[in-house]
């Protein structure tokens, strides 16, 4: 394989970031409200939770691109394909990011929040100044695993039309007709991106062990 055509996917796994990137923090952003939701002592906010985690822990990823790139025309958003990809990663990535926070909210010591509470701090500012740094801080190796996770799943966004690494891989391919080192080369380039954000994952998890010392 020539480096004209590894360049290219060099090129391509930029869109991989850009697209992954975006969703993990939307995602993120999203996730802190679903858990919250779910953890609420309304009902309905807590069944709508639930819901959202079922729903989009529970269906494929590819059916969920299709259905949102489908579905948004329909009721008058018509957006790009880059915009519809991004919209479905960052619901996915929200459910199980979500669901790993759950786990950190009802591991953060009681104390803490009994103290917050002493302090005469809102239970709004008790969750974003105390609930959820602590939460995200016990929950980082997991949240690590999600975005590399996020990061692999992206090459589904294929099907709605998005040009990154994964449809560069097959075009190339295709039209080459070296299909091997082609899909060789760009497994290469997932795995540097994935080892990359694992070590940034163990960097923060390490720092955040510092910080709590």
């Amino acid at each position: 394989m020539s480096w004209e055509l590894f360049r290219l996917l060099v090129e391509a796994s930029g869109f991989t970031i850009l697209y992954s990137a975006a969703s993990i923090v939307l995602g993120f952003f999203l996730s802190a409200a679903v858990c919250a939701g779910m953890l609420s002592q309304n009902r309905a906010a807590s069944t709508a939770g639930r819901l959202f985690v079922s729903f989009f822990r529970g269906t494929p990823l590819l059916i969920q691109l299709l259905l949102i790139y489908y579905l948004l025309p329909q009721i008058g958003l018509n957006v790009s394909s880059s915009v519809a990809a991004i919209i479905g990663l960052s619901l996915c990535t929200a459910a199980y990011q979500a669901e790993i926070l759950r786990g950190g909210f009802q591991s953060v010591p009681r104390g803490l929040v009994e103290a917050a509470d002493m302090c005469g701090l809102s239970a709004l500012a008790t969750f974003r100044r105390i609930r959820l740094p602590v939460a995200v801080r016990l929950t980082l190796p997991a949240l690590t695993s999600e975005a590399i996770m996020i990061i692999k799943s992206s090459s589904l966004i294929s099907v709605v039309g998005v040009v990154e690494l994964t449809t560069m891989a097959k075009d190339l391919a295709s039209s080459t007709y070296q299909p091997l080192p082609i899909f060789a080369a760009a497994g290469l380039i997932y795995l540097i991106i994935n080892l990359v954000v694992a070590g940034f994952g163990l960097t923060a998890e390490r720092a955040a062990r510092r910080g709590h010392a």
